[in-house]
């Protein structure tokens, strides 16, 4: 098993593969339609999908983890 020091990497890993996953195929099909050949145009795309989104979350995620803790209302320590 990983060190749970590496949170983030495996954090961002699963979250980029499975969101790139899920939006190639989203896409591609929006593209192209239903085509024969739709899984090897899905995975071409969900190989580059991957490649930008897993350093791009690891990029972006402490921007989004602060906007996340700015939209979110502070908790009352009284009630």
């Amino acid at each position: 098993m990983i060190d749970r020091k590496h949170h983030k990497i495996v954090f961002s890993f699963f979250m980029s593969l499975i969101m790139s996953c899920i939006m190639s195929l989203v896409i591609s099909i929006f593209n192209v339609g239903l085509v024969s050949n739709i899984i090897y145009i899905w995975l071409k795309a969900w190989v580059f999908a991957f490649t930008i989104a897993f350093p791009t979350i690891l990029v972006v995620s402490p921007l989004v983890h602060k906007l996340v803790s700015i939209a979110l209302k502070e908790e009352d320590d009284a009630a």
